[in-house]
This record gives C-alpha cells, sequence and structure tokens, in this order.
C-alpha cells in the first residue's frame, strides 16, 4: 500500500515536471550584480536600461563614487535572450576609473538577435 502511494506520487511529480516550459527566469529585479567590495568601496550604480534601435540592442548604466578617491571598478555585461538563455560570445571584462565623487557612464551593445535583456556584474 506505502509502496503503490509514493509510485503514485512520483509518477504525477514527474509530469508535472514535463510541464514546465523550458525558460532560464532573469530576474527583472537583478539586472545589477555587485560584490560586496564594491559597495563597502563607496561604489553605487544605476540598473542597466536597455533600448532597441534597429538591429543594435544597447545598455546603458551609471556609477557613482561617494568617496574622496578614483576607483577602479570592474565589470562585464551579459546579455540574455526572452528565454533567459544567456548569449554567446560573451563580452569581455571592462573597467573604468571612477573620479573622486564623480560618476561614470558605460554602455555596450550587441547585435546578437535575440537579445532583449541584460545584467551587469561588477567587481573591484
Amino acid at each position: 500500500m506505502r509502496t503503490g502511494l509514493i509510485a503514485v506520487l512520483l509518477s504525477v511529480l514527474g509530469m508535472a515536471g514535463c510541464q514546465s516550459r523550458p525558460e532560464i527566469p532573469v530576474n527583472h529585479q537583478q539586472t545589477l550584480v555587485m560584490e560586496a567590495s564594491v559597495l563597502a568601496g563607496g561604489i553605487t550604480a544605476s540598473a542597466p536600461e536597455v533600448n532597441h534601435t534597429g538591429a543594435q540592442h544597447v545598455a546603458t548604466s551609471e556609477l557613482y563614487n561617494e568617496t574622496n578617491q578614483p576607483i577602479t571598478v570592474n565589470y562585464r555585461f551579459y546579455w540574455y535572450d526572452n528565454t533567459g538563455l544567456e548569449i554567446h560570445p560573451l563580452e569581455k571584462t571592462a573597467s573604468v576609473v571612477v573620479a573622486a565623487h564623480a560618476s561614470a557612464r558605460i554602455t555596450t551593445l550587441t547585435t546578437a538577435a535575440g537579445a532583449s535583456k541584460v545584467r551587469l556584474y561588477l567587481y573591484l
């Protein structure tokens, strides 16, 4: 009796798993990922904004330095399609020096078909 109940539960769970959509969710509220050292270093940033102009997709973010010294920030943008799959090839890591009590705008663009979402990763 108990093994029969377990078999029924496993088959129901298996069928429920087969009905899920093949999608990796990209949390729209997590488009900006910063290591703790970035925040501790006095850098804040705006979430990247995506604009579509023809075949190009442009993402822009503003970095702010709240300290009395310039800080070099490393970053990488990751592009995703509508289903949440990462678009390859990955962009190269870049860096920017944000002057003391100033801001710096970082931008990336892609012509990859299907690119619709972006995530920005910041580290020192």
